[in-house]
């Protein structure tokens, strides 16, 4: 099977390890993956501004890129909600034609690949925050917790208030700071009381909003991607 990887912008800038990690999970399962390198931004930012004619050429251009692919794989549930939710609502017919094809990653291992133990090791204790895309747009489920239950040596603690919104929200954490602030800090605590050393999630934009909320705390506890705790071997510790 050959899939592309659409690695989002926030991963391609500020966490290419992601990018990595899912390389290496799906060629460790037997999949071929290809970069297309004409990929750009999804338009997310955009549409949820209220710029639809700014999102239109972003998601022509993303239909131009991966038509040819019959999956297109990505780890980001937000960005994979908006190609899926949003693109066939622009009046862009091809982009609409390639939404259904583009999973956010969990659901790709679950749901196409039909397998929940990819072979992982992580021997630390972890909690795992739903985001809100992926919760309500992806209805991701229990997808994500059952790849983790299956990973040798970790641990999965519950975290408290899970369903609740990080505050992170992209442009709303700009136009609403303090809102965005607290949000965060009810999060960070929640994850703290949960005991795990590692809280994860299928979002990086997520993560660096509760991540950093957590430094400030000083808190021991790091954000980590899915992705690259499912890419963990006991020979390759990412």
């Amino acid at each position: 099977m050959r899939v592309a990887l659409f690695v989002t912008c926030v991963n391609d800038t500020l966490y290419p390890r992601t990018g990595r990690a899912v390389v290496a999970l799906l060629e460790r399962l037997g999949v071929t993956v290809d970069f297309p390198l004409a990929q750009s931004c999804c338009g997310q930012a955009q549409f949820n501004t209220g710029y639809p004619g700014e999102t239109r050429p972003l998601a022509r251009r993303y239909a131009d890129v991966f038509a040819d692919y019959e999956y297109v794989v990505s780890p980001s549930g937000s960005c994979a909600a908006m190609v899926r939710d949003n693109y066939p609502r622009i009046g862009e017919p091809a982009a609409a034609a390639v939404a259904p094809r583009t999973y956010e990653l969990t659901e790709f291992l679950t749901d196409v690949l039909d397998v929940t133990d990819v072979g992982a090791y992580y021997p630390h204790t972890v909690t795992y925050h739903p985001t809100c895309h992926g919760l309500r747009v992806l209805r991701l489920g229990d997808r994500p917790r059952h790849l983790l239950e299956q990973v040798k040596g970790l641990t999965l603690h519950e975290l408290e208030g899970a369903d609740e919104c990080c505050g992170f929200g992209g442009t709303f954490a700009l136009k609403n700071p303090a809102v965005s602030a607290a949000m965060g800090a009810d999060k960070a605590r929640h994850v703290e009381e949960s005991g795990a050393q590692a809280v994860c999630a299928a979002d990086n934009s997520c993560l660096m909003h509760i991540g950093g909320t957590l430094a400030r705390r000083g808190s021991p506890v790091r954000p980590v991607h899915i992705a690259e705790i499912l890419a963990s071997t006991e020979g390759d510790v990412w």
